[in-house]
Order: C-alpha cells, then structure tokens, then sequence
C-alpha cells in the first residue's frame, strides 16, 4: 500500500495520470517515486489497463463491492485530494474546505474524482478497480447523493455489521462512465435487485442534508 494515505498503489498511480494528464500505460516499471500529493509518495508498480465494459459483463453485479477498508481509504484519499484542490467547491456544492465532518457532496466526489480516475483505469467502477474479479455481497448500502462523502463514510464505518466483509455500494459499485441508464432499465434486472437478493444485511444512511426518502 502507498504510504502516508494506505491507498491501494494501482489506484495511488491511476490519480497520479489524472492530476499531471500522463497516459497511464506510459508509468509502467519506473523507477523514480512518483508524487501524487505533497503527502503521498508512491512506490512502483506495473499497471494493468482494464475493460470496463468487458470486466462487468463478466463479474456479476452483486459482487461489484468493496471493504470496509476500502471505504476508510476512500475516505482519506478524498481528504487529501480537497487538501491539494483536485476536489474543489461549485456552484451546486459550495462545500467548506476546512470541513472535517460533512466533506463534498456524492455528486462532486463523483465528478471530480471517481469518474476521472476509473476513466483512466478503462471505464471500471471504483469496487472492480480495486478487485477485478469482484467480492462476493453481503451488505447493500443504500444512500443520498447529496450527503457529504466524509458523513457518509463515517456513518457506514461506525454501522459496519458484525461478520460482514463486502459492501455493495453504488457510487464505488457501478461503473460511473458507462451507460448507467442501460445498466438499471429493468429494475428487477438491475444490479442494485441482484446484490439486494444476495446481501443479509442493508444499511440505509441518513444524512444532515435532506431525507433520503425525499429522493
């Protein structure tokens, strides 16, 4: 793992082609670290460019998840990208820099940070960037987009279930560049029902913002 932040290096060198707008075939065995941040020295490692497409025709939905371990490294990657200005406020989401609690919006996390980054990686969703041949669900977490990711976050680490490992998240789950719409156009096919029927448990996360049933 890339040491200070403990992010998973391929997702480390995939940010690190998308803030200096390098091909991320072209990083391939270099020698020299490689700096993502002022806080974030990575180490060298062979990138792999993945289907996207291809990869999540092959994995089924309910096992597009990620760890618990997954989120808290999520969690501090977003951190230090607001840190560094990658994650910036808008118009729509005039989030306070200096915010420890509440953070970006799903929505801007997603545009500014989830989309370029698995744009890089072939169009993958975050889950099977990280684990291209998928985790098997047992939790399906359910959400607002308009919450703030490090609210978010936190509330899900500190509900984690006892026993369960893999989480089926949508924002890190589907594949944020590739036709969602497609993806959900049979709602009983969708992969939202499919890893709903696998997973024992579900989280439903409220937020400080609004109802996540006024969706």
């Amino acid at each position: 793992a890339c040491e200070p932040c403990h992010a998973p290096l391929l997702l480390c060198r995939a940010i690190l082609c998308v803030t200096e707008g390098t091909p991320l075939g072209a990083v391939v065995n270099s020698k020299p670290l490689l700096r993502l941040s002022t806080a974030c020295v990575m180490q060298t490692i062979d990138v792999m460019m993945l289907d996207g497409a291809a990869l999540h025709r092959s994995v089924p939905p309910e096992r597009w998840c990620v760890t618990r371990k997954d989120l808290a490294q999520f969690r501090r990657l977003v951190r230090s990208c607001v840190a560094e200005g990658s994650i910036a406020p808008t118009t729509l989401d005039p989030f306070d820099l200096t915010d420890e609690l509440i953070g970006p919006c799903v929505h801007t996390v997603n545009s500014q940070l989830i989309q370029p980054v698995t744009a890089k990686a072939g169009n993958v969703s975050w889950a099977l960037m990280l684990h291209p041949d998928g985790l098997s669900c047992d939790l399906f977490i359910t959400h607002c987009w308009q919450e703030g990711i490090y609210e978010f976050i936190d509330k899900v680490l500190n509900s984690w279930p006892h026993g369960t490992r893999h989480a089926y998240c949508c924002m890190l789950s589907n594949p944020q560049n590739l036709d969602i719409a497609d993806l959900i156009g049979s709602p009983r096919d969708s992969p939202f029902a499919k890893a709903l029927l696998l997973a024992p448990y579900m989280l439903v996360i409220p937020n400080s913002s609004t109802s996540i049933y006024s969706r």
